[in-house]
């Protein structure tokens, strides 16, 4: 699948999984929005319509995985992972208003709300789920920086 490596089909897995709560293969194409914007990409909705329309060549509304790497792998750069994950742990900290090493799950509703206001309630309760795996209610630095990364 194009010229990706193992750690970005990977990550883009990882990614991909999380927005296909139904597990059935697909992703609505709504999602890609806010799955560009969790990869720290911004696209305006002119060339999000073009983008979708030239990988959802069926026009079915649905992205497959290998329909969702052919996007994606149009904005992957290569970052320093270091820098990058410095990047993560100061809007990490951002969020992180007390300091207490965490994010609330309310919170991170409110965040991916703001990202993409489309989402609905199950759309975000999906994600929490994938993202707050052990239910604490919280999102520590680790599941943030996963589910930023897929690492």
């Amino acid at each position: 699948m194009e010229d990706l490596d193992k750690e970005q089909l990977a990550m883009l897995r990882k990614v991909f999984d999380s927005f296909d709560h139904n597990k059935k293969g697909s992703i609505p194409s709504s999602m890609v929005r806010t799955i560009f914007i969790v990869m720290g990409h911004r696209v305006d909705d002119r060339m999000l319509r073009a983008i979708i329309a030239e990988v959802d060549a069926d026009g079915s509304g649905e992205l497959e995985f290998s329909e969702f790497v052919t996007l994606a792998a149009q904005f992957l750069v290569e970052e320093d992972a270091e820098e990058m994950q410095n990047e993560l742990k100061e809007a990490f900290r951002l969020y992180d208003k007390e300091g207490n090493g965490y994010i609330t799950t309310s919170v991170l509703r409110e965040i991916l709300h703001e990202l993409d206001d489309k989402l609905t309630p199950d759309d975000l309760d999906g994600i929490i789920a994938e993202i707050d795996e052990d239910g604490s209610g919280t999102i520590d630095f680790d599941e943030f920086m996963e589910m930023m990364t897929g690492e």
